[in-house]
């Protein structure tokens, strides 16, 4: 089915960010660095959580699985930017094209999944503590985890599986530095009501589905905030969420306006799909070890010992 569909071409043509060479050695080094600092971040974080005790906590275990959630994400789609970046003939073949719009989508309703659920985690830790470690035992967490890859991966394949059907004709240049799955839909010469129709409720689902969990934990968390007599106490409450709401706000405000936005290719889609593709795992490791003492300690704790093992070895 996929081979008849697709015989009038075998590959697209990313534009990409640039057409001048200079920009775009610089863009090439530039999300080079972000990319290299992405993964060490993310695998620090990963690192630190699982050989620090103190650290073994369901929102750490959660923390852990969106850092790696982030190596994924930002593996999905940067690798290829980086070699187009450099390439004179910025060409994908259409399979691979499609796989990149099937991680692309699966990853991003992982991130939106696994934000909700470290929501409902800040919930039950701050509006019934004394339940806490029962109600978030080991085995509701691999579940909650487990739950949001099955979720966000069935959801993307039967996105894709509609996209197999679609037609591409002589049209095969892409505004775009990826393959996201609106971005094909002017290249098709079949009719896409049905795919836009699917993809429009898979945004809808994951996005008000997921934000209305985040939202009605928030509005029980800040009511049991407002509900501390000590100021102190509210201001420690809350510190536990803002890493969080930071992460909630970068992330589905560029997300939910990329994939609701008629597309156009347009500035405005660029740095969208950047900022959630690109910047998102870079800053998210960054945000919960700048604003987590537990986490800063931990890592301080690491880098001794490391320095450490350095000076014995020289020794």
């Amino acid at each position: 089915m996929a081979s008849r569909n697709h015989s009038s071409i075998t590959e697209f043509i990313l534009l990409g960010l640039s057409a001048d060479p200079h920009v775009q050695v610089l863009l090439f080094v530039l999300f080079l660095i972000i990319y290299l600092l992405t993964l060490l971040g993310n695998l620090l974080i990963i690192l630190v959580i699982h050989t620090e005790s103190n650290l073994h906590t369901p929102m750490y275990f959660f923390l852990s699985h969106l850092s790696f959630q982030d190596l994924f994400y930002s593996s999905v789609t940067v690798p290829k930017l980086l070699e187009n970046l450099l390439s004179q003939r910025k060409a994908i073949s259409v399979e691979g094209c499609l796989a990149q719009v099937f991680f692309v989508f699966a990853t991003t309703g992982i991130e939106a999944c696994l934000l909700s659920v470290m929501a409902y985690d800040r919930y039950a830790a701050i509006c019934h503590p004394m339940l806490y470690g029962q109600v978030m035992n080991k085995q509701l967490c691999e579940r909650l985890v487990w739950g949001s890859w099955v979720v966000a991966f069935l959801d993307a394949l039967m996105n894709i599986l509609l996209a197999l059907n679609m037609d591409f004709c002589e049209v095969q240049t892409i505004h775009h530095y990826s393959c996201e799955l609106p971005s094909l839909f002017p290249l098709s010469c079949s009719d896409v009501s049905t795919n836009s129709a699917m993809l429009l409720c898979s945004a809808l689902l994951h996005a008000i589905g997921t934000c209305l969990l985040i939202f009605f934990s928030y509005v029980r968390i800040l009511s049991t905030i407002l509900s501390i007599s000590s100021t102190t106490g509210r201001s420690k409450a809350f510190s536990t969420c803002s890493s969080h709401l930071t992460v909630v706000t970068l992330f589905y405000g560029s997300a939910i306006v990329r994939y609701l936005m008629p597309t156009s290719g347009s500035s405005l889609e660029l740095i969208l799909s950047i900022q959630y593709s690109v910047i998102t795992p870079l800053v998210n490791p960054i945000i919960y070890s700048w604003k987590n003492k537990e986490v800063k300690a931990a890592l301080r704790k690491m880098m001794i010992k490391y320095l450490q093992c350095l000076s014995t070895e020289e020794i």
